[in-house]
């Protein structure tokens, strides 16, 4: 009901749920301002200064950790504007179109969501392999374009939309190519917001294709780079940088999420209801 009011226990549920969440970010974030000195002898420092921006200006300074920042921000964007072309254009047509075995490729299509990627990550190796794509961004980029969940997201959401749009554009002259572009298209913004943050997402912590593909530290993604540079500090004098560089690492993330926030949740509730 409008304006009811959340039990007390469960206010408090709810508030102990977010404290355990937030716990391991606040303890990151703490880390990251201390000296790796000060860590090295106590790392229960962090609740006490005083607290330093060393390690954030030795990240722009010195590391590697804009390079990998870099190269995750290309292989996310180039991941996601091809997820969404594709499955764009794929959505419309198995949801508008009426071509020979459709029903037969969509099914295929639906398979695709039931094959594990680790049961293809020999194969794909050695065509990239003979193709010289490792160590390359369009190497990184082009697993992420093979997905099926992208195509079945975009086909249910174009089917939801009256086919009484499409008829009325068509004898008003429309092509179908001005239909799906400046009729269909902008009706499915809500849906391609909230598939273009969960492939950005994916295609930005994805660590396995990554590790293996990517070879030379040069092409590092943030999640391969950050685990090359644990081994490294961990254990030793850098304990903080590394918090730092999970820290600056997550800031994109955190940017892409509330810039779609409203879109996310339109939908998903949209998806919902259909």
């Amino acid at each position: 009901m409008k304006g009811a009011r959340l039990h007390p226990l469960v206010v408090m549920a709810l508030l102990l749920g977010a404290g355990v969440m937030l716990a391991p970010m606040v303890w990151t974030l703490l880390l990251s301002f201390k000296s790796n000195a000060a860590l090295m002898a106590d790392s229960g420092a962090a609740f006490s200064g005083p607290y330093t921006l060393e390690n954030y200006a030795a990240i722009l300074k010195g590391s590697l950790t804009l390079q990998w920042l870099a190269n995750s921000l290309i292989v996310a964007t180039g991941a996601t504007v091809g997820v969404l072309v594709l499955s764009s254009l794929a959505g419309y047509g198995f949801a508008r179109l009426e071509f020979p075995f459709r029903r037969t490729l969509f099914v295929i299509v639906l398979l695709g969501l039931a094959v594990p990627e680790q049961a293809v990550i020999l194969p794909r190796h050695q065509l990239f392999a003979m193709l010289g794509l490792h160590n390359s961004y369009p190497g990184l980029i082009l697993p992420s374009l093979t997905g099926s969940f992208g195509v079945f997201f975009m086909t249910q959401y174009f089917r939801a939309i009256p086919k009484e749009l499409d008829e009325a554009a068509l004898l008003d002259g429309a092509s179908r190519f001005t239909l799906f572009w400046k009729v269909l298209l902008p009706l499915t913004f809500p849906a391609q917001a909230t598939l273009g943050v969960f492939t950005f997402l994916a295609a930005w912590n994805d660590y396995w294709w990554p590790l293996i593909s990517a070879t030379t530290s040069d092409r590092f993604t943030l999640t391969v780079g950050l685990a090359s540079a644990q081994m490294n500090y961990a254990q030793t004098s850098g304990l903080g940088f590394l918090m730092a560089q999970a820290v600056f690492a997550s800031i994109p993330i955190l940017v892409v999420y509330i810039a779609f926030q409203k879109q996310i949740v339109r939908a998903m509730a949209g998806t919902a209801v259909r």
